[in-house]
């Protein structure tokens, strides 16, 4: 029998580290397969792009019935430990976090989704914003410029993990084609989520001055990705979200 070690436990999936795999074991025994296979193709071809600091995708299949998808286990401690374990360090671990973040965003692959396109769809299924919202917000999105960077989509301390031989970023699922802009928007968007406002904005200002892109460029895009993440129904996140997806002039 393999043994298994629980890594993290999350609304929709447990990750185990089984015989040198991190595994990531979807809860569901119904989710299906174009899910899962989603997860591991995009993984797949972000690893295509040469980025480095991605474990490698080993095998699909399952664990006590339920699908699963392995990945080269990394041992080390995620950002997010080092940072509750040393906080007089924070300003370091979000310099680390930003160069991290420019480097992904460095890579290219025509392969991945179009980060538009997914948030287009995202505030087009939205039930909770009238029409009138819907128009302003795709509005806004259309007048945004078009670049095919590679954003992480979830880039949060969690989901890098310091070991002997670096860091490494693992979670992939929401990777897309896109600006660059917008996947730290994202970044700040979880900050503040997490209640870590003081992290959003130092993590911002460092961004914005390690590449001389201006604060507001940044801001004009924290409407559109507050709106795409209302798509997951989190009540404990609908109120702040809801008050961010108006169009605003940050001037």
């Amino acid at each position: 029998m393999e043994h298994k070690r629980l890594i993290s436990d999350g609304d929709k999936v447990q990750v185990y580290e089984i015989e040198g795999n991190a595994v990531k074991v979807f809860k569901d025994p119904h989710e299906p397969k174009s899910v899962v296979l989603y997860e591991a193709l995009t993984h797949t071809r972000v690893e295509e792009t040469g980025y480095a600091r991605i474990p490698s995708l080993e095998e699909i299949k399952k664990v006590d019935g339920k699908w699963a998808v392995a990945y080269k286990f990394i041992k080390g401690k995620t950002l997010a430990e080092l940072m509750k374990e040393n906080p007089e360090k924070v300003d370091e671990y979000l310099s680390m976090m930003v160069d991290l973040q420019i480097e992904i965003n460095s890579y290219r692959s025509a392969k991945v989704s179009r980060l538009k396109d997914y948030i287009k769809r995202s505030i087009e299924g939205l039930d909770v914003i009238d029409d009138v919202k819907k128009y302003e917000l795709l509005t806004h999105l259309e007048s945004m410029p078009k670049h095919v960077k590679l954003c992480h989509g979830d880039f949060t301390p969690d989901n890098i993990i310091i070991s002997e031989d670096g860091a490494y970023v693992v979670d992939w699922l929401k990777a897309k084609q896109g600006n660059a802009s917008a996947d730290i928007a994202k970044t700040y968007l979880r900050f503040c989520l997490s209640h870590r406002t003081e992290y959003a904005e130092k993590y911002l200002k460092l961004y914005c001055a390690k590449t001389g892109t201006a604060v507001k460029y940044v801001q004009d895009w924290l409407p559109l990705v507050a709106a795409a993440q209302l798509k997951f129904r989190r009540p404990e996140e609908r109120e702040l979200l809801l008050t961010w997806i108006d169009i605003v002039d940050y001037n």
